[in-house]
């Protein structure tokens, strides 16, 4: 957990982009991103040095020539402001724009790197603000980037970008993903689906490091990552690195893209949370998945892609609008028919509308679904998540009321206590044939029961979250419109 004196030293480098006039937070992050690199570099180049002293073997592939030497974070800090400002820019980042051909993904995106701090002052200024944060462990450096990356949700710009990290920690502790899984984000953004995965199979599987074949799956082919934002990707590379894994797949790609198909049946466990009413190149959108579901709707195209994407067993936790759970367009009917009849449908647990405070009010849910190709689909779990730890309004203040861990708790009684539990509790299942029943609505509110006077109810359905759909489905035809007229 990052301390208040880091958090601190932190804000200090932050406030020095602000005050030397870089007030985007993606371009503060993304420079703080390629120093903390350099610095990371030199620390590699260190561990391979003492390895070769210690071991006797020389090392064959050193991040460093001899001649590159001056390079190092080691050298740069000590030199005088206006001949480090000039050194990076025309040779410490030539230098990581060429650091592509080692592999590694994240030295792959270093290949667009520009230098954009605008004087000695400030690069000399945030260099040692830097060089003064400690960062000699894993979980610190884990620590610091995720506070980094907090503050472009706390800025108020490109929140979209990211899922609050307790609702990724549930998701994960749900799906517990296991050495031998392949996990996928399709969205990955910054990658924190995949961070929160990797932490999670470190601390419940320790022979992902001692296992030598584990290993190799663990830093090179276990984790994978797309996006179509290349900062996203540098951010995200950069994530990864920082909570030690050594070469993630991340990778540029539009997902909904003909090239997706390349990824077919390949994955084991897919975490998302896809785009909502995002832009579709319907021109470039993959026609096997316009096939699946005729829509334009990104968020009912992720789905059907996740499906295409998971080999049969595969397991997915995917975040979604209310809309899809209830959507009344032939396409959302047929893909939720298409989940509980086709494939397995296992849960879904409904997130308060403030989750996304405060720059979505959207309401949402997490689905939980199995591929197998042949049904499968008998209760279906649902939990409605009333407190999530923190209010929901903009400022999203801790508070002491927190369903997550019932959440966890009852996640693992799905298949037995629970089938007991009555329409009135938080949680409780639904049989299929009650779902289909329901012409396959989803919407919690379809089954739960609510007392009055001692008198049990159906409750009504969710009139906001009604209003939120109808609101999405109109701009999302405003667009198309436009889109044909111009």
């Amino acid at each position: 957990m990052i301390t208040g004196e880091l958090k601190s030293k932190v804000d200090r480098v932050w406030d020095a982009f602000w005050s030397g006039g870089i007030s985007n937070p993606l371009q503060v992050i993304e420079q703080i991103t390629y120093l903390l690199f350099i610095r990371r570099l030199d620390e590699l180049q260190t561990l391979a040095d003492n390895r070769e002293k210690l071991m006797g073997n020389p090392n064959e592939n050193p991040v460093f020539t001899e001649a590159q030497q001056h390079l190092r974070w080691s050298r740069l800090k000590n030199v005088g402001g206006d001949v480090m400002f000039a050194r990076m820019g025309t040779e410490v980042f030539p230098f990581l724009r060429q650091l592509g051909g080692d592999g590694s993904t994240y030295a792959e995106h270093m290949k667009d790197a520009t230098f954009m701090i605008p004087n000695a002052g400030l690069l000399t200024k945030v260099v040692d603000l830097i060089d003064a944060i400690p960062m000699n462990d894993r979980d610190t450096n884990g620590d610091i980037y995720e506070y980094l990356l907090s503050k472009i949700a706390s800025a108020g710009v490109n929140g979209q970008f990211r899922t609050p990290r307790h609702i990724i920690n549930l998701m994960v502790d749900l799906m517990a993903p296991k050495p031998g899984d392949e996990i996928c984000d399709p969205a990955a953004g910054t990658a924190g689906f995949l961070v929160s995965a990797s932490e999670y199979v470190r601390e419940h599987h320790p022979s992902v490091l001692s296992d030598t074949a584990q290993r190799e799956h663990f830093h090179r082919s276990m984790f994978h990552g797309y996006d179509f934002d290349s900062t996203m990707l540098r951010i995200g590379s950069m994530n990864m690195m920082m909570h030690g894994i050594e070469s993630p797949d991340i990778r540029y790609r539009d997902s909904l893209s003909e090239g997706a198909s390349a990824d077919k049946d390949k994955y084991t466990l897919i975490l998302a949370n896809p785009p909502f009413a995002g832009s579709l190149d319907y021109e470039a959108a993959s026609t096997e998945l316009l096939r699946t579901v005729k829509t334009k709707k990104t968020e009912l195209l992720f789905l059907a892609l996740f499906l295409k994407l998971l080999k049969p067993g595969g397991r997915a936790a995917v975040i979604v609008p209310d809309g899809v759970l209830f959507g009344s367009t032939t396409a959302h009917k047929a893909l939720r028919k298409m989940l509980v009849e086709d494939q397995k449908l296992d849960a879904i647990v409904k997130l308060p509308s403030g989750v996304f405070k405060p720059y979505a009010g959207v309401s949402t849910a997490i689905l939980f679904f199995t591929r197998t190709d042949d049904g499968g689909t008998g209760e279906v779990w649902f939990y409605d998540v009333t407190a999530d730890g923190y209010s929901l309004d903009d400022k999203r203040t801790p508070i002491e009321q927190n369903d997550l861990d019932d959440v966890r708790a009852r996640w693992a009684e799905r298949d037995g206590t629970e089938r007991d539990r009555a329409r009135t509790e938080k949680s409780f299942t639904v049989p299929k044939a009650e779902i289909a029943e329901n012409g396959y609505d989803l919407s919690i509110n379809r089954y739960k029961e609510v007392v009055y006077d001692e008198v049990e109810h159906r409750a009504p359905l969710d009139i906001l979250a009604d209003i939120e759909v109808l609101e999405s489905e109109i701009a999302q035809g405003l667009a198309d419109l436009k889109a044909m007229l111009s």
